[in-house]
């Protein structure tokens, strides 16, 4: 924060403290031609008189603590612009704090898994309990609670990987992430060239399609599409080019999301936890994402 807007703050805060306690002070004042405290003020309303009684001590000493407490609060953390404090407290520093102090806890619960070999470990009814609750915490808000996935996200629950189902890929995956990219064609095919390429991927699914376009559309394929998705549709998992060969679509299977897929690309990121979550639990994760499907 710029030191401008520091002294602004700083100042506007300041104003709004003194505020408060002025006009306490001013209300309480008592004016020329007012009535003592416990006498009638002369209005009246139905046979009922005002009085002029003053605020009980008790509420007036509330205000007063109210003033003492923000100004001690503003003393010992931030809230006057740049100053920090004199305790010294961020967000950050807390945060940091309780999570060293969760890992002190819960890091020895994963620590014994450790060492066990991930199918295992997908066996084991306390190692899936525990990746489990890493998976409905860390996991599900893209691939459903149950792993099933969603439009853009894999299901987790078939035998279609696109960076390869072993043990040791799903855990490479979880813990460096995944990067994925479909280059647009669009450009490069035009619509009719997309159009025959797509109905040729469809009958690499098993679908009953125009065999004219169909054969049309091979050609293209192998000229543009091969090398990542191999001649056969089979995919490639060093690249995670997904198998065409099958009815599992990770962005739709209809014919317009086929189209689209090849007319405008997709782009998929799968974040890498290696450093929030850390090896141990990563592990257990891995154990459990591979007991979904075995």
């Amino acid at each position: 924060m710029s030191t401008f807007w520091s002294l602004w703050i700083t100042l506007l805060t300041v104003i709004n403290i003194y505020a408060c306690y002025w006009l306490i002070k001013w209300t309480a004042k008592k004016r020329e031609g007012e009535p003592d405290a416990g006498e009638v003020t002369g209005h009246s309303w139905d046979g009922l008189e005002e009085y002029n009684n003053p605020m009980p001590r008790w509420w007036l000493w509330m205000f007063y603590i109210t003033i003492v407490f923000g100004v001690a609060y503003l003393a010992l953390y931030p809230g006057l612009g740049n100053f920090k404090g004199a305790l010294g407290w961020t967000q950050t520093g807390q945060y940091d704090t309780e999570v060293t102090n969760a890992n002190a806890k819960y890091d020895p619960i994963f620590k014994k898994f450790a060492s066990k070999d991930l199918v295992a470990l997908a066996k084991d009814p306390e190692g899936k309990e525990a990746g489990r609750r890493l998976f409905v915490s860390y996991c599900a808000q893209c691939h459903g609670s149950d792993g099933g996935g969603a439009i853009g996200f894999p299901n987790l629950t078939d035998k279609d990987w696109l960076w390869g189902g072993e043990p040791e890929m799903i855990k490479t995956s979880i813990m460096s992430g995944r990067n994925a990219m479909m280059p647009a064609w669009g450009a490069i095919l035009g619509d009719d060239g997309v159009d025959k390429v797509a109905v040729y991927v469809q009958k690499l699914a098993g679908r009953k399609v125009d065999s004219v376009k169909a054969e049309a559309g091979k050609a293209i394929f192998n000229t543009n599409c091969a090398m990542c998705h191999m001649p056969d549709g089979s995919g490639n998992p060093m690249m995670g080019a997904p198998r065409l060969s099958d009815n599992v679509w990770l962005y739709g299977g209809s014919a317009g999301a086929i189209k689209k897929s090849i007319k405008d690309g997709r782009s998929g990121k799968m974040p890498p936890h290696r450093d929030f979550l850390g090896e141990d639990k990563v592990h257990v994760l891995a154990g459990y994402v591979y007991g979904l499907t075995h």
